[in-house]
């Protein structure tokens, strides 16, 4: 059986139906948010990092497709997790998902993060990690010279969840302390 590591939209099951999530620690990269050469935003992916390790949820991909996720996650390409990056990966064959280079700007330059986005992400890791995670997630991603775009009540990213109070003000407190300017 093969199955994805996920490690920010993909982190919160209610934007998902795959079966058998649990949590894992991947080594040997970091989260970065990076420019779209598509559109007006920034999305998240990860790149090579040494001394770094990033958490997040394994979960299978049948019964559903690769094609299904590859869908989903049409601007990433994925790869297989070596031994060295996922311990178990001898018995589980568990794939990551990268930015395409080809859907990525060389400039970050007028590109947004949005904050629909960022929200359905942060609830994933609370939910999953408590609030420990949600701070490992902002600590362990790279990136954050972007702007913040509020689209959080008209969202226009497709999996938007609805927050709870709590859920929102943590996010907006990792804006604020982060320095992110949200236009």
């Amino acid at each position: 059986m093969t199955h994805f590591f996920g490690y920010g939209s993909l982190v919160n099951v209610a934007t998902h139906n795959y079966p058998n999530t649990r949590r894992a620690t991947v080594q040997g990269w970091q989260r970065h948010w990076v420019p779209s050469n598509r559109r007006d935003v920034a999305f998240l992916s990860v790149r090579p990092a040494s001394d770094s390790a990033i958490s997040g949820l394994i979960a299978d991909v049948a019964p559903l497709s690769w094609g299904d996720l590859d869908q989903r996650e049409h601007a990433y390409t994925r790869r297989h997790l070596t031994e060295q990056e996922y311990p178990h990966s001898r018995t589980q064959k568990v794939q990551i998902y990268r930015a395409n280079p080809d859907f990525v700007a060389p400039h970050a330059t007028g590109k947004h993060v949005l904050l629909s986005y960022l929200d359905c992400v942060v609830q994933g890791f609370l939910r999953e990690f408590g609030e420990e995670g949600v701070n490992d997630f902002f600590r362990t991603t790279t990136g954050w010279n972007v702007k913040i775009r509020d689209d959080r009540h008209n969202p226009i990213y497709p999996r938007a969840q609805i927050l709870s109070g709590a859920e929102t003000s943590l996010t907006d407190a990792y804006i604020k302390e982060l320095s992110i300017e949200v236009v």
